[in-house]
């Protein structure tokens, strides 16, 4: 089944990815001589969100999206707050400017 997924590592980034097999590729990324460079240097890795699609490609395709995403977009899709998830999409100025603006 295709997966895309979070990792957290051990320098508290995060890394994304996707996979057909989500157990494998966690081993693969802590192990010593496999898996992303990335990752490699910042063992020990731990997933922290997975889901899995109908394609390769749409795993493939959500993990390409995330790589763009935030920090703060990240730990939202980790907590599943879904619903903040549009809002962390705009700029950092538009955030701030809803932040600031009076609620009626």
């Amino acid at each position: 089944m295709p997966y895309a997924y979070l990792l957290r590592c051990s320098d508290d980034s995060y890394y994304a990815g996707s996979t057909w097999d989500l157990d494998g590729r966690l081993w693969q990324h802590n192990s010593p001589d496999q898996g992303a460079v990335y990752t490699r240097r910042r063992r020990p890795v731990v997933v922290v969100w997975s889901a899995w699609f109908d394609s390769i490609a749409e795993a493939f395709a959500f993990e390409k999206r995330g790589q763009g995403w935030s920090r703060v977009k990240r730990e939202a899709l980790i907590r599943g707050d879904y619903e903040a998830l549009p809002a962390l999409s705009r700029r950092s100025g538009v955030q701030a400017r809803e932040r600031d603006r009076p609620s009626s």
